[in-house]
């Protein structure tokens, strides 16, 4: 069976940093997208940014030059390194694996940017 076990998050003040980390187990096909995604009070789930199995990186605008997605093959781990942060990158951020058969989620970690 398929987990996702995330790490990172907590509290930053506004231009601060972060990282995240998501580690699957369980029997994961190699071909696979990793990627995380955020929720946030009043809003609908959002996509932050996603890396396939051979490098290739999207991200959402309001994450680019910021957020830097990465992945590590050997461990089927995917880390998200938020730099200069904004109050409105307040969200639950979850992590998304998806083997192009099944998608599985993490529980969620969160992030707060506030003073």
């Amino acid at each position: 069976q398929v987990q996702l076990v995330e790490s990172g998050g907590g509290w930053v003040q506004p231009g601060g940093s972060l990282g995240l980390s998501c580690t699957a187990s369980g029997g994961i096909l190699p071909f696979n997208i990793m990627g995380w995604y955020r929720l946030s009070p009043g809003k609908e789930r959002e996509l932050v940014a996603t890396i396939s199995s051979d490098g290739t990186t999207n991200y959402a605008d309001s994450v680019k030059g910021r957020f830097t997605i990465s992945r590590d093959n050997a461990k089927t781990a995917a880390y998200l390194q938020m730099n200069s942060l904004k109050s409105e990158d307040t969200a639950v951020y979850y992590c998304n694996l998806n083997t192009y058969r099944t998608v599985y989620w993490g529980q969620g970690t969160q992030v707060t940017i506030s003073s």
